[in-house]
């Protein structure tokens, strides 16, 4: 038996879940009394660590799961690498839309894409390799009997046996606590993956969202996600899965709601669930996702810089949409592969989803000196600082600065212009813009 399923085994017991459900809603500040009022309540200390140390991932995982967290086992790593609930009823709502009624989730983890499948009434395979979870996964999908868990590896699943006409499958892509970038590294690798095709054409891949386009199937269509601004994964459909048609897109959800024009809401989902805004962005010029992304030529200088500057949500500038966004948005890129654009106005709100926004006050050399000077005439006590295109560190840069005073400015350290670094200067010729944060939606 492993240490996880030593510190699990307590709780798979009717004493433990039943203490588990009289356990109150996670505070650090009360855990030690908690812990110490229940060992004196007669539980064991195996049992009341192991129930404290899932009162905590409950709460941790309230976020990704929402009340189907109170009822879920955890573990620390398969918390961290589960897809989040708003993001796997996007999935499932796919296969929905696709036609499937049975899809195997292989290397299903601790069942968050299954449970969003079974949610939607499909009948679900649920395969994962190591033991442990995969009796987390049981438990957490015990209340869906169209669900099926098996402790299997997956590249051993006859899937024509199986009876499944839709796959998702999520390979395991860390090992030894690294993440592992060249997907033939993945487990099972991407190649083994993708051969699954000629068994059921209806395959998703959940991939790193840094993945290569030069190594994305032609005929598939890719989507990037991300919520409330993080990139989460890129998704690989294959098949009925590629509903738009091979190319590439971005999923924008946001936990608050947004009144924008244009981006559409999703019924996606188990109704328990609050539904993020859900945004949706193509480049209807591209149809094959592993074609490079086109680079616009940047504003020649300083001169050209405009009112605003502009910079993409990640998953749009993961997809390679950058160059579609300032097209549309009457917008130039500031540098070379830079996603930082500038226009002299906003665009309208139908990009609101996909952009973040600033005004520029003013513009700064990108000196230590000239920098100290500005912090001490303004008084700047607190700076917001962003960065594209030069390898200074915001942390590092901010601590030199000496911050002192009430004032607060936000600087965007970035290049202007199409050359590269200065070799006059003992650093890379960069700027920095004083900017104010402009709403997208007023």
């Amino acid at each position: 038996m492993t240490a996880t399923q030593d510190a699990l085994a307590p709780l798979l017991t009717p004493a433990g879940w039943a203490l588990l459900a009289t356990l109150p809603p996670y505070r650090q500040d009360e855990a030690l009394a908690l812990g110490e009022r229940l060992r004196a309540q007669g539980h064991s200390p195996d049992l009341v660590a192991a129930a404290l140390t899932q009162q905590r991932l409950r709460a941790r995982a309230a976020a990704k799961f929402g009340p189907f967290a109170s009822t879920m086992l955890f573990t620390s790593d398969g918390l961290e690498q589960a897809t989040r609930l708003a993001v796997a009823a996007h999935h499932a709502a796919r296969y929905q839309r696709a036609g499937t009624t049975r899809v195997a989730d292989l290397g299903c983890g601790i069942g968050g894409d299954a449970l969003a499948l079974a949610g939607l009434g499909l009948g679900v395979l649920a395969v994962e390799r190591d033991e442990a979870t995969a009796a987390l996964a049981t438990v957490n999908l015990m209340r869906f009997p169209e669900v099926t868990v098996r402790c299997a590896d997956a590249r051993e699943v006859d899937l024509v046996a199986e009876g499944v006409d839709g796959v998702f499958a999520d390979p395991a892509r860390r090992s030894g606590g690294r993440r592992l970038t060249d997907p033939e590294q993945w487990s099972p690798p991407l190649s083994t993956v993708l051969a699954w095709r000629e068994q059921v054409p209806a395959l998703g891949v959940k991939a790193a969202p840094g993945i290569d386009h030069a190594l994305l199937p032609a005929d598939a269509h890719v989507q990037w996600v991300s919520v409330d601004g993080g990139v989460l994964e890129a998704d690989i459909w294959c098949g009925p899965l590629a509903l738009e048609g091979p190319g590439r897109s971005a999923l924008v959800l946001r936990s608050a709601p947004a009144a924008t024009s244009g981006a559409g809401t999703s019924g996606d989902g188990p109704d328990a669930v609050a539904r993020p805004a859900v945004a949706r962005l193509s480049d209807p010029e591209c149809t094959d996702p592993t074609t490079p992304p086109l680079q616009l030529p940047p504003i020649a200088g300083q001169e050209e810089l405009g009112e605003y500057v502009l910079e993409p949500d990640g998953a749009a500038i993961r997809a390679g949409l950058v160059a579609h966004l300032a097209s549309r948005a009457g917008a130039t890129p500031l540098a070379p592969r830079i996603a930082y654009l500038t226009g002299p106005r906003l665009p309208g709100t139908d990009l609101a989803p996909f952009l973040r926004a600033w005004r520029v006050r003013e513009v700064l050399p990108l000196h230590l000196k000239a920098l100290r000077a500005r912090v001490r005439e303004q008084g700047i006590g607190r700076l917001e600082i962003h960065r594209r295109g030069v390898d200074v560190s915001p942390d590092a840069l901010r601590a030199s600065l000496h911050l002192e005073g009430q004032a607060c400015e936000t600087w965007l350290l970035t290049r202007l212009g199409p050359g590269g670094p200065d070799p006059r200067d003992r650093g890379p010729r960069g700027a920095v813009l004083v900017v104010d944060p402009v709403p997208m939606t007023s």
